[in-house]
């Protein structure tokens, strides 16, 4: 993924978390500054704009990765205490399985 997508989707990320007036946070200007410094020509070959790229995708991936982690744990973990077991297996698309009649099962 090349630089600017990268810096692009980090600062999705940052819109997601903080709301419309992400453009006023630290870390915005702090993510903006370190792309315009690591930022060199396409006829410079620098070690250190390869090792900037690549903790920037390291930091894309933790903060898309932390945001799909905390939707899902909202989504599957009930603030409830009380759900009952048939349908906390129905939550995750199972079935309990149906006992059958006859000797031996009755309550």
């Amino acid at each position: 993924m090349a630089a600017l997508g990268v810096c692009r989707g980090i600062l999705k990320e940052i819109r997601m978390a903080k709301g419309s007036s992400y453009k006023h946070t630290l870390v915005y200007k702090y993510v903006l500054e370190q792309f315009k410094r690591n930022q060199v020509t396409g006829a410079q070959l620098c070690r250190a704009q390869v090792e900037a790229l690549h903790a920037a995708q390291s930091y894309l991936s933790l903060l898309s990765s932390t945001r799909l982690h905390l939707r899902l744990h909202l989504r599957y973990h009930s603030p409830r205490a009380d759900v009952r077991i048939d349908q906390a297996a129905g939550l995750v698309g199972l079935r309990l399985p149906q006992q059958p009649g006859g000797k031996g099962w009755e309550t």
